[in-house]
């Protein structure tokens, strides 16, 4: 299984053969509908993260010693975000998840491309990604 960084080395990769931002955001988009619809039974209140515009639920299990996500969000292009964050931390211990930064996120420049509220909400699920970890790593 590849680590952290070298799936964020993949993703890197991927959004720097593309120039044009336009192509990128369509990256994004196809990412977001590959992913599996995330269950009803997890689209409730207690998975919603707060401070997104749209909305986003996040689904965390700990299945041996690992840390597993899901999510699903109401619009196309937070869904592809929130796509690339579930394919750089899922798979891994709640150590790892911790001792890693997203730091494609820059890398790619998707952090200035996003809209304020966008932004922050990307800073939401990346917390909400921690806290998840930080709390399967205390148990």
């Amino acid at each position: 299984m590849k680590t952290i960084k070298e799936k964020q080395e993949d993703i890197i990769e991927e959004f720097n053969a593309f120039d044009d931002w336009l192509d990128k955001y369509q990256l994004l988009i196809d990412l977001g509908n590959e992913q599996q619809p995330l269950d009803d039974e997890y689209k409730t209140d207690n998975n919603l993260i707060e401070g997104c515009q749209s909305r986003v639920w996040l689904h965390a299990e700990y299945v041996d010693g690992k840390v597993c996500y899901k999510a699903e969000s109401d619009a196309l292009i937070v869904k592809g975000i929130v796509s690339l964050l579930i394919k750089v931390y899922s798979g891994h211990t709640p150590q790892e998840i911790l001792d890693n930064e997203p730091y494609f996120v820059e890398s790619i420049g998707l952090r200035e491309h996003l809209s304020p509220t966008r932004s922050n909400g990307l800073v939401a699920m990346i917390k909400q990604m921690k806290i998840y970890a930080l709390a399967f790593k205390c148990k």
